[in-house]
């Protein structure tokens, strides 16, 4: 069994940690990170690090056709002008939608399916993207949880979780500015982490 945090190979261990519906999730996350999934909280975090955001009207142009020159021109700008920055050196907690799947013994843990959150801001859409990802997450459950889980998962219950990942932003390209794909026109804020930790928190 790998430590909780440890990486093995491709592999990244985590406690998977039972939480009540109502509990704070910050009070189970590392002292003083800064949890950035309230859009309030994600907009405030945008001002400390450039002041506000980008015009999105006019980098899409009047005719509807995205100018990639002027972003390109505008990510470089904003990495020029936030170097420094306190925010930049923060560490932050950003949560994935997570799935449990096949239990491995060896781990003593589930293997764990993830997908982005894409949340609705002032700014845009916001996407954290952590900088690289383990080929397999694991959860470790707490011992006496186990038995019950491996039931949930064996008889095909989609067993949620919330994949919580601590790090910094990566400073020499810490947010990329972008439109998104499904909707040409609506402006799509990329902030860039280095994940140094993972943890997972199950609801009942």
């Amino acid at each position: 069994m790998l430590p909780f945090g440890v990486s093995g190979d491709d592999t990244l261990a985590g406690q998977l940690i039972p939480i009540a519906q109502t509990q704070d999730f910050q009070s189970f996350l590392p002292k003083g990170t800064r949890l950035l999934h309230d859009p309030v909280a994600i907009e405030k975090f945008l001002e400390a690090l450039d002041g506000s955001p980008p015009n999105w009207v006019v980098l899409h142009g009047e005719d509807g056709m995205r100018h990639d020159e002027m972003l390109f021109a505008l990510n470089r700008e904003r990495d020029r002008l936030r170097a420094g920055r306190p925010a930049l050196a923060e560490q932050i907690t950003f949560l994935w939608d997570g799935v449990l799947s096949s239990y491995d013994p060896d781990k003593a843990g589930f293997f764990v399916a993830v997908g982005p959150e894409v949340i609705s801001t002032k700014w845009g859409l916001v996407r954290f993207k952590p900088e690289s990802l383990y080929t397999e997450l694991v959860a470790v459950p707490p011992p006496d949880l186990t038995e019950s889980l491996r039931a949930r998962v064996a008889r095909g219950e989609n067993v949620k979780v919330v994949v919580a990942m601590t790090g910094r932003l990566i400073p020499e390209e810490a947010i990329i500015y972008d439109f998104a794909h499904e909707d040409p026109g609506q402006g799509m804020i990329m902030p860039m982490a280095r994940v140094e930790r993972i943890d997972y928190l199950m609801t009942p």
